[in-house]
This record gives C-alpha cells, sequence and structure tokens, in this order.
C-alpha cells in the first residue's frame, strides 16, 4: 500500500482533525514531506484551508481538538497541539494545553515549527530581554489603561496564552475578558 492508501485506511476515510468525510487529502505535518504515513495527517478541504500560514483559525470549529489532541497517532497529536497553541488566547485552548501530555520525541516535533514568523525578524522580548512565544504566560509589571474600555489592568495581572503580532514591540492576549494589545516591555514572562 502506499502512503495515502496507509492513512485512509488508518482515518477510517474520514479528516483526522475534524471527522469529515469530504474532499480529503493528506497533509505532511512539517517539517517533513509525505512520503511516510506516519508523518502525515488526513484532512478536508475545510481544514487545510485554516491550517495554511496566516489563515484566521474559526474557533467553534477546533473545539474537536479535545479529541484529536490525544490521538494514538503522533501526527495528529502534533498537528492538534500546533493548532490549540495559535488558539492560546481562547480560555478552553490554554486549559487544553495546560493539561495534554506528549512524549519527549513528539513534543520536539510539536515545537519544530510552531512558531513561522520566528525567522522573519526581530524576536519579541519582554522587559528582562527574555523571549517571548506564542502561548507564553506574561505578568504585567505596571498598571495598564485599556484603551476603549473603562478598566485599568494592573500589575502582577498574568495573562495566559500571549498571541505573537507583526510587531515585535506588542503581543496580545486577554485581561478581563477583552482581548487586548499590549506593549511587550510592559511585561514579564512567567515561569
Amino acid at each position: 500500500m502506499n502512503t495515502e492508501q496507509v492513512v485512509i485506511q488508518r482515518s477510517d476515510s474520514r479528516c483526522e482533525l475534524c471527522a469529515s468525510p469530504e474532499h480529503l487529502a493528506l497533509y505532511a505535518v512539517a517539517p517533513y514531506d509525505d512520503s511516510k504515513a506516519e508523518q502525515c495527517v488526513m484532512t478536508c478541504a475545510v481544514c487545510r484551508e485554516q491550517l495554511a500560514e496566516g489563515s484566521e483559525l474559526d474557533t467553534k470549529r477546533w473545539h474537536s481538538l479535545n479529541d484529536t489532541v490525544w490521538s494514538s497517532v503522533a501526527a495528529v497529536q502534533v498537528l492538534s497541539y500546533r493548532l490549540l497553541k495559535r488558539l492560546a488566547a481562547e480560555p478552553w485552548a490554554q486549559d487544553l494545553i495546560d493539561m495534554v501530555y506528549l512524549t519527549e520525541e513528539v513534543q520536539h516535533w510539536a515545537d519544530a515549527t510552531e512558531t513561522p514568523d520566528s525567522d522573519d525578524g526581530e524576536p519579541t522580548l519582554d522587559s528582562n530581554g527574555t523571549q517571548l512565544f506564542a502561548g507564553d504566560t506574561v505578568v504585567l509589571i505596571k498598571d495598564l489603561d485599556v484603551k476603549g474600555t473603562s478598566f485599568v489592568a494592573k500589575r502582577g495581572t498574568a495573562v495566559r496564552g500571549i498571541a505573537l503580532t507583526n510587531n515585535p514591540e506588542h503581543i496580545e492576549g486577554r485581561v478581563n475578558g477583552t482581548r487586548i494589545v499590549i506593549i511587550s516591555a510592559f511585561v514579564k514572562k512567567s515561569n
């Protein structure tokens, strides 16, 4: 059997991320190609579209990650974990990231290309010069007036599951349930 046939049989002719039986194709999980079945995931057209670099994720669609991240297939675990990291600003996704266990080998694979923008320019640094990555937890080091709202983000507030932006001086995160942009110099990475 060729790679595609093996993955079709393994997936029972369904998308391994959302279980859709329509418009299926192999998706090679980076940094690998589609030559080995254990490095590929069977995906539907909608999932493949959202997996494309720079595409915006439909958060409601990805609640299926609650199941797929626990798959016995390493490639499905890796892809699910990477999607969860992209969705880390969503409380349910961050909670799942905190619970999930990946073997050391699978974790290394999942982290291999987790931040596609990391080679494009300057890293995002906190107030201490520590590099920040998507999904990190940071703590505010000063009170911040949040524009467009009536609240102040207090010093010491933890912001879980941050997202990086195109500007290395800015990060995004949720404070009091509101997604805000924060200047990275006003935060420190939490351990």
